[in-house]
């Protein structure tokens, strides 16, 4: 029987020892697919995921990944990319959406106005904010913004670096996604940042311009895979109320 969603999250560790046991690679992928569902700044989307399945390629990246536990005994691992550099083509497809979907005759007058809306967003705001020329552009506008910011509310997150954490954002939300559907039907992960990044783009062939945010080792945990009892620090420590 599958979990609940609190089932599945409780039952989610990072596993650094993996069985020998296959996992089917059909269910890993449904998992991938829950894992574009999970919401995106923007709804660009700026994100992949290349999901390998080869045993030579893992050794690979076992290796370029400091011969961690959680990636020699995978026996499968996603890599999540973020894409900021594929801002303008997953912006035209949200315009090619919009249109798409008010493409009506004799709309209401309020959805003629939610289309306006929607399409100068894409087509004016986003521009704005994702373009840049060696983050020159981005300190500039950070500038303006902050002195904007002074008399009205403003979206502050303007530099190269700002967009480049929007974009991680994204991408790590959809690896939590992807996590805990992996956890609902029994199988494990183990989210890593230890790798050479360089060296996992030239073995997968990851474009230049895109940027690693996690590698996500996949398989059937051992007993000796979870190191311990989970410890988080006190609830009251991080949970802030406003009455």
């Amino acid at each position: 029987m599958n979990k609940t969603v609190s089932e599945a999250i409780a039952y989610r560790r990072s596993c650094r020892v993996y069985t020998n046991e296959d996992i089917e690679t059909s269910k890993v992928k449904e998992c991938l697919k829950n894992a574009v569902l999970a919401p995106t700044s923007s709804n660009l989307q700026l994100w992949e995921f290349y999901h390998i399945t080869n045993k030579e390629v893992i050794k690979n990246i076992a290796h370029a990944s400091f011969n961690q536990n959680a990636a020699k005994t995978a026996q499968q691992l996603v890599i999540v990319v973020a894409r900021k550099d594929l801002w303008k083509k997953r912006s035209k497809a949200n315009i090619t959406f919009i249109n798409k979907v008010f493409d009506k005759p004799n709309m209401e007058e309020r959805l003629v106005k939610r289309k306006k809306v929607a399409l100068n967003y894409y087509q004016k705001i986003i521009p704005v904010t994702y373009f840049d020329i060696l983050g020159i552009l981005g300190i500039l506008k950070y500038v303006v913004f902050q002195i904007i910011g002074l008399f009205r509310p403003i979206y502050r997150q303007a530099r190269l670096s700002d967009m480049r954490i929007v974009a991680h954002k994204s991408a790590a939300l959809a690896a939590q996604n992807f996590m805990i559907s992996m956890s609902e039907i029994g199988y494990d992960t183990c989210p890593m940042e230890g790798c050479d990044t360089l060296r996992v783009k030239h073995i997968v062939g990851i474009p230049k311009t895109a940027e690693i945010n996690m590698i996500i080792s996949c398989g059937k945990r051992d007993d000796k895979g979870i190191y311990g009892e989970r410890f988080r620090v006190p609830f009251g420590d991080v949970y802030h109320v406003i009455d």
